[in-house]
């Protein structure tokens, strides 16, 4: 039995028994994992995929478990590896960042600057990806961290640690009628056509929550994943935004009126998370404070301890986050 053997069968899994695709991720043959993958089964007595003549089709019971306990000895051999250059080079490395394009444009962008200047060394990279396409990101390995504020529910063998609330603004152009209110009621919003994110992203939870609470029907014409299109379909008149206050550039965005919703819309807290038994670098624990100045290495270490999510939820209760 050979780690490559077990690499080979994760990412098999990973890409979809799309023995192709897996080859080519891996800059290998297809013949060649085919090979060891069998190679492997008949070591084994018991076969980890079923196929239907020369392509995979399922995962086997035997295989499933097989697989999963692959991914947990590739993951313990990465924090063998992350351990030899903490010792060896603390400085050098890779940190790989899951989030949206919220968080990306407009709450790592001075976080980043920071780091890469204290870390010239550490190769960042920063994938934009749906909530599920994040989690799956954590749990694979692909990512250091994931900074997601919905669908918590997705990153069960993750520790997620929350970072700073935030709350949203109706906005709308400066000829809009809502333009001349300094408060805007449920009511007078629900009157309107809505363009905000797609559901799932975003905190996009907290407003149909609260148009459901007030027995309203929001009409929603547009959604997108970005605040910045958003912003463009505001401004051609199609209807009236509802995005993350921290998304508005006073200058930038001088053309169009923005008007706080904390009032309407409960906050949504965004997260920081990584799996559970990572390894994690010096500079990962710095790049969290300086995400979240109250994320320190004693306080990650202390949540790292505790037996789950909610034990977290617990432990952070007390502590007075951030507003954005």
């Amino acid at each position: 039995m050979k780690l490559q053997q077990l690499r080979y069968i994760v990412e098999v899994v990973n890409n979809n028994l799309n023995v192709s695709a897996t080859a080519e991720n891996l800059y290998t043959s297809q013949p060649g994992i085919s090979k060891q993958v069998r190679l492997l089964e008949d070591e084994l007595g018991i076969q980890i995929f079923e196929r239907s003549g020369k392509h995979l089709t399922t995962v086997t019971p035997a295989g499933q478990e097989i697989v999963r306990i692959s991914q947990q000895i590739l993951s313990r051999v990465e924090s063998i590896k992350a351990v030899a250059g903490e010792h060896t080079n603390p400085e050098s490395g890779t940190l790989n960042i899951s989030t949206t394009h919220t968080q990306a444009r407009y709450a790592l962008p001075d976080v980043i600057k920071g780091f890469t200047a204290r870390y010239p060394k550490v190769s960042l990279h920063m994938h934009q990806g749906t909530p599920s396409q994040m989690s799956e990101a954590v749990s694979k390995g692909t990512a250091n961290f994931a900074i997601a504020t919905e669908a918590l529910h997705l990153y069960q063998d993750a520790i997620m640690l929350p970072c700073y609330h935030w709350n949203r603004s109706i906005v709308v152009r400066k000829d809009h009628p809502l333009a001349q209110l300094g408060k805007v009621t449920i009511e007078e919003l629900a009157k309107y056509s809505l363009v905000t994110y797609v559901f799932g992203f975003t905190g996009r939870s907290e407003l149909d929550t609260a148009f459901n609470l007030a027995g309203l029907q929001p009409k929603i014409v547009f959604t997108a994943t970005d605040a910045d299109v958003i912003k463009t379909y505001v401004r051609l008149g199609i209807g009236v935004g509802v995005f993350a206050s921290m998304a508005i550039d006073k200058e930038q965005d001088d053309d169009l009126v923005a008007i706080d919703a904390s009032h309407i819309f409960g906050a949504s807290t965004t997260s920081i998370g990584f799996k559970r038994g990572t390894f994690l670098r010096s500079y990962m624990f710095d790049f969290m404070e300086r995400f979240a100045p109250h994320l320190t290495r004693p306080v990650v270490e202390k949540a790292i301890g505790l037996k789950n999510n909610q034990e977290i939820e617990t432990m952070f209760k007390d502590i007075e986050l951030p507003v954005r």
